[in-house]
């Protein structure tokens, strides 16, 4: 594959996470793993860089990638919601089953309603992530 098409797939992948120019996202658990490639889309589709775990703003979208051995997922979870803007989306993204650090489907329901979240969609973020989109019931539309 070409690097245009490289990059086709990038912006798609992040445009099905439902970010627009101009908001601002938080990434959390950032690490080699991850997805370069979703990570260079979704800074394409908003047009700035994502902010790291030390931003101290309010923001829209909280990307926050997670392995099976990252620790307590509702304290991660309660963590993120700190600066979320009303009506904002926590993008979880885990590894897909069968990957290393893949986190249970139940590991997710379980923990998002215990942090004040509620599970609406997935999406595959790419060949080795999914996303699961978790909001505040506040947030619902």
């Amino acid at each position: 594959m070409t690097a245009a098409g490289d990059l086709d797939e990038a912006l798609t992948r992040a445009r099905q996470l439902g970010l627009d120019a101009g908001i601002t996202v938080q990434e959390i658990g950032n690490d080699q793993d991850c997805d370069q490639g979703l990570r260079a889309g979704i800074e394409a589709v908003i047009g700035a860089p994502m902010v790291d775990e030390d931003f101290d703003d309010v923001v829209d979208v909280v990307v926050m990638w997670w392995r099976e051995d990252d620790g307590d997922l509702v304290d991660a979870l309660v963590d993120a919601l700190g600066l979320l803007a009303d009506h904002g989306v926590v993008w979880l993204l885990t590894p897909k089953p069968g990957r290393e650090g893949h986190v249970e489907a139940e590991d997710i329901s379980d923990a998002a309603p215990t942090a004040g979240l509620q599970q609406t969609s997935s999406v595959s973020a790419g060949a080795n992530w999914q996303g699961t989109r978790l909001v505040a019931p506040r947030a619902k539309r």
